[in-house]
């Protein structure tokens, strides 16, 4: 074996790697319960994309320089537009929204892609205009960049999604340093819109946010989910009632256990220690990810790596917040748990970003290639 490849598999973050494989293993046993109390195999369409994702992610690690999504990423982001008005113009519609592009042989959810094309095109911009910190002048470009996404994937519509893009927008503007005179002006621009974009919300989605501020309104419409959810969670106390054995699940009280509240189905079977155990491994992702950015030694893989783990951070968080009643369900999944391929793919790609430029440390030194 040569020097560098000694120094890869050295550099390989072997905890990340294998939290990873716990979360799908989790994943599927999960769904295979999910299944069952649906009737339909879940788990084995997942497990063909975590597999396929597992296989990417690896060749992204040992294949792929990953500073040349930097010098692509121009290309990049105008495939994803391109991508995103196809599927306004021929994706697949179903349950009132156009979503997805058939591909033949399987769906396909390019707004899923989008997030991490986003973090890509943020992260070399803020690579390539460096500055100690920034105003808001500065941010027009990555602004017009973010929004441009933001409006094609609202027009789907999928507001959830869309909102998603803005925050991760907004962790890697935290990450770049904005003055606080422009955060402040930022933040007040943005609570003189709410109004406005409240009157253009469509009937569900104000249902979504009601059935969050008052979920007892209607206990038997929009607010039903979130106080299944509860229960479910709930009932499960300290050790769970058993794999399988969930009522709320099992008897159809809970609906779409497979993705939006696949969290519930498992915190519900496995109560209390298995939610703090899926917790833990969740943590330790994030843990390796902020860890990797902070120890990178080259701007644009550390605004990447950050970019990726605020990505993963905030779907942890906005998914479990929405399934226990602290946010609006608002349709993002849980990553590598969530039944959906575009999703499992997504995260594996990035999970194989963050592998790639914690293995490629050795090779940069102040920001430049050794030799």
């Amino acid at each position: 074996m040569t020097m560098h490849g000694r120094q890869f598999l050295e550099h390989f973050d072997w905890w990340l790697f294998l939290a990873v494989l716990m979360l799908m293993a989790i994943g599927f046993i999960n769904l295979n319960s999910a299944g069952t109390a649906t009737g339909y195999p879940f788990q084995w369409r997942q497990l063909r994309w975590y597999i396929a994702g597992t296989v990417v992610m690896l060749g992204l690690v040992v294949f792929l320089d990953y500073r040349l999504l930097s010098t692509y990423s121009i290309p990049i982001y105008l495939f994803i537009v391109f991508v995103l008005i196809l599927v306004l113009l021929i994706g697949k519609s179903a349950g009132g929204s156009r979503r997805w592009l058939s591909l033949g042989f399987m769906n396909f959810q390019p707004s899923e892609l989008a997030k991490l094309i986003t973090v890509i095109v943020l992260s070399s911009y803020f690579y390539r205009n460096d500055r100690p910190q920034y105003c808001l002048k500065d941010l027009w470009l990555p602004g017009i960049l973010t929004l441009v996404p933001v409006y094609l994937i609202y027009c789907q519509p999928d507001l959830g999604t869309a909102l998603f893009l803005v925050i991760i927008f907004a962790s890697l503007v935290y990450m770049a340093r904005l003055r606080w005179t422009s955060f402040l002006l930022v933040l007040g621009s943005v609570l003189a819109v709410l109004p406005f974009i409240w009157e253009k919300l469509k009937p569900y989605q104000k249902g979504r946010v009601l059935s969050f501020l008052f979920p007892e309104r209607d206990p038997l419409g929009a607010g039903y989910h979130v106080l299944q959810s509860k229960i479910a969670i709930g009932s499960g106390q300290i050790w769970g009632k058993g794999y399988m054995a969930g009522t709320q699940a099992h008897l159809s009280f809970l609906p779409e256990v497979h993705t939006d509240f696949v969290f519930s189905v498992w915190s519900e079977e496995w109560g209390l220690v298995g939610a703090v155990f899926l917790l833990s491994i969740y943590f330790l992702i994030l843990y390796r990810g902020f860890l990797i950015a902070s120890q990178t030694r080259e701007r644009f893989g550390a605004f990447l790596a950050f970019g990726i783990t605020s990505m993963f951070f905030w779907q942890v968080v906005i998914n479990i917040g929405m399934v226990m009643g602290l946010m609006p369900v608002v349709g993002i999944p849980l990553p590598l748990i969530s039944y959906g391929g575009s999703s499992v793919f997504t995260t594996l790609l990035g999970i194989g970003l963050l592998l790639n430029i914690r293995s490629r440390r050795f090779m940069f030194q102040k920001g430049k290639r050794r030799v």
